[in-house]
């Protein structure tokens, strides 16, 4: 597919009616303006947010969701993939129900992608579905996680275990929480945007490397653009297979390996990093089998380092990181479901990745294990 420049509202559809819009925005001010088209207006909304987020943006987005709803609650989670379970979402849960919340009241997600999965599994599942809206203030959860439909948390460590398709009612993203990240988590956000280019768009792909310096001094239009690209390539895919059917599956490239990393490395290293390691380690083996060229593969990899992504990692073996692949939901009837690169800006589904050749890929990655 080819992405346009830039559009600031985009509308997802399913089978020609439309679910939600994502708008795109360099502030909140006219989020209130966007909670009155939804029926916000005389409604009660609880704020879920984490503990890194709430001191920057809760007070602001309170205030500005109370110019027209009829009562504002928050709940302020424990930043941390560590602390995406269960036993946070009953926390939430009692919060709702101590308000009085019906099923009509509304719940906004406030975060990153944790937040965002988490409030959705708690929009899923209380009274049987309550509608809910993500505000989402990282990279990452920008031009991927808030878009789709796909809640859950983690159990006993392994990763989006339980969980539920849900449709946000609205994505409100603005650009510009986007300067207070973390050089690292910035860098996470964009392993997911390299993704979407590498197996859809190679010409998006090239405008990233292109304007790699804009991207990385963080300049308004260069973000509005980048999350608006990145949000068409992923609303292309979720209109066409919404509940990951089909389709959907490419966009796990880079996940097969890289969340069996994450699990491995206990979470000690961001999912944006793990992705960028997976799709290297799937770029090695699409190289090997002859499906791209050797210079795709080192171009593939050498630019994770210019947007400050890794390119090998240590602490863990790689037999343990195959062996973690067995057990992600991702297989398929016993087989690991893999995404392979035809070319740059194609992709396809493959199932017969052999272990050794993960091990082969992981073992040209990982520091620990390299002749």
């Amino acid at each position: 597919m080819k992405t346009e420049k830039f559009e600031s509202l985009l509308t997802v559809k399913t089978a020609g009616n439309e679910l939600y819009d994502i708008v795109l925005r360099e502030s909140f001010a006219d989020l209130p303006e966007c909670l009155r088209k939804l029926g916000c207006e005389g409604r009660r909304i609880c704020i879920v947010t984490d503990s890194n987020v709430a001191p920057r943006y809760l007070d602001e987005v309170s205030a500005l969701a109370g110019e027209c709803c009829a009562q504002v609650e928050s709940y302020v989670l424990e930043a941390g993939e560590e602390h995406k379970t269960l036993d946070a979402i009953r926390g939430i849960y009692v919060k709702l129900i101590e308000a009085g919340f019906d099923r009509k009241d509304y719940l906004i997600a406030l975060g990153g992608g944790v937040v965002g999965d988490m409030t959705g599994f708690a929009a899923a599942t209380f009274l049987r579905g309550i509608r809910f809206i993500q505000l989402p203030t990282t990279l990452l959860a920008q031009i991927d996680s808030s878009i789709g439909g796909k809640t859950g948390v983690d159990f006993d460590q392994y990763k989006n275990m339980v969980g539920a398709f849900h449709q946000p009612s609205l994505v409100y993203s603005n650009v510009a929480t986007l300067r207070t990240l973390s050089e690292e988590q910035f860098a996470s956000g964009m392993g997911e945007s390299l993704k979407h280019g590498l197996i859809l768009d190679a010409g998006f792909y090239e405008w990233q490397i292109d304007h790699m310096g804009e991207i990385g001094e963080r300049e308004t239009q260069t973000l509005l653009e980048l999350v608006s690209r990145n949000c068409q390539i992923k609303r292309y895919i979720v209109e066409k297979d919404p509940k990951e059917k089909g389709d959907r599956a490419l966009l796990n490239f880079g996940h097969t390996l890289g969340h069996a990393l994450e699990k491995c490395k206990e979470f000690q290293m961001l999912h944006g990093e793990c992705v960028a390691i997976g799709f290297v380690a799937a770029a090695y083996i699409s190289w090997q089998r002859g499906m791209i060229d050797e210079d795709e593969f080192y171009e593939i990899r050498d630019m994770n380092v210019g947007f400050g992504l890794p390119i090998s990692f240590d602490g863990v073996a790689s037999e343990a990181i195959v062996e973690a692949v067995k057990k992600d939901k991702k297989m398929d009837a016993g087989k690991v479901r893999f995404i392979l690169l035809k070319k740059l800006g194609r992709a396809c589904i493959d199932t017969t990745v052999t272990e050794q050749e993960m091990l082969d890929a992981l073992r040209t990655l990982n520091a620990d294990e390299r002749e």
